[in-house]
């Protein structure tokens, strides 16, 4: 008996024993929480006090890292638009120098009141002063303003535009009535053609000129005036080009178009009393009509190839003409460009 209860005595103790050990490491943990809480929440705290001292909490401070970059951009921004306007400010000084260098320029070349010969060039041989006044006008200037009186070819350009044709067409538009003007050529003989007074808006510059013949279609047109002279000094001598009289084969330059019809070369040219007229002969036999220096001419068969009898207005010198071809599915007008060669001698 005495055994046994030594046995359920050590027993017991070992109970207690673990019991004990157990309650201890469990106080421990329990105290290590705490103190690992404590320290947890110190930190929290610590945090917090700096957000609130400085204001900004983490998103706080990223949103003020943004603000602060666009001031800055926008600073820079304004501060090189300062240094822009600052800047141009010089760039207008040198646009007003300019203008002024340029006015001042005009100044000068601005001549006298009075009467001058002048220069009258365009940029089409169908559209030019009559061969008679060797391409001079009678160009006047009163109060610094300018025009060029023009004597033309004939009486086919009605009226003239000093502008675009698209404007000409407009209600309102002033239009430039021609007056009749006598022509003497070197033969002697006399014709009566249109003239017509220009505004001219400077010198030696292309202008805007449109023109509208009889057969009522305006058209675009550059022109220049330049070499004045003193009216009472003698123009300068130029070339009519107008041959002797008489029948003459000629070789012809074409241009123009598709290339499927041309004009044949050489061609017959006749000359009577300094006026020259020319027989040319198509390729193809669906030209209706031709417009030379606004003057609508028909052909003068009615088989084979087309044939017409047009007016020669220059010779070595390229010169516009219109072909209304009916080939196509409805008839078209085609610019073209003939030169009329003289004879070699």
């Amino acid at each position: 008996m005495k055994r046994y209860s030594d046995r359920s005595t050590e027993k017991s103790m070992e109970i207690n024993l673990e019991a004990g050990f157990r309650k201890s490491l469990r106080r421990r943990e329990t105290v290590f929480a705490v103190l690992l809480s404590a320290v947890l929440l110190a930190g929290c705290g610590s945090r917090d006090d700096n957000a609130q001292e400085t204001g900004n909490t983490p998103e706080t401070e990223n949103i003020s890292g943004i603000q602060n970059v666009s001031e800055e951009q926008e600073e820079n921004l304004s501060g090189s638009g300062a240094e822009d306007s600052a800047g141009g400010l010089p760039e207008e000084d040198a646009k007003e120098q300019e203008t002024s260098d340029i006015e001042a320029s005009a100044e000068e070349a601005e001549l006298p009141d009075g009467t001058y010969t002048a220069r009258f060039q365009t940029d089409s041989s169908m559209f030019r002063v009559n061969e008679a006044c060797g391409g001079m006008g009678t160009l006047t200037v009163e109060d610094g303003e300018m025009s060029i009186h023009i004597s033309l070819g004939s009486k086919k350009i009605i009226n003239l535009y000093p502008g675009l044709a698209a404007d000409a067409e407009k209600d309102g538009a002033v239009l430039l009535m021609p007056t009749e003007d006598t022509v003497t050529y070197s033969d002697g003989t006399t014709e009566e053609v249109y003239g017509f007074d220009v505004p001219v808006p400077a010198l030696d510059t292309e202008f805007d000129l449109a023109l509208i013949g009889t057969k009522g279609k305006w058209y675009d047109h550059k022109v220049s005036v330049s070499d004045p002279a003193p009216a009472e000094d003698k123009a300068p001598e130029t070339e009519t080009g107008v041959l002797e009289d008489g029948t003459y084969s000629l070789e012809l330059t074409f241009e123009g178009g598709s290339g499927k019809a041309k004009i044949l070369s050489p061609v017959t040219v006749c000359v009577t009393d300094g006026k020259a007229v020319a027989t040319v002969c198509w390729s193809s036999p669906n030209y209706d009509y031709m417009l030379v220096d606004g003057e609508k001419y028909l052909p003068v068969n009615t088989e084979g190839d087309s044939v017409f009898e047009i007016p020669v207005l220059c010779f070595d010198e390229p010169m516009q003409v219109i072909g209304d071809t009916v080939a196509m599915s409805k008839p078209y007008e085609i610019e073209y460009t003939l030169t009329f060669h003289r004879p070699q001698e």
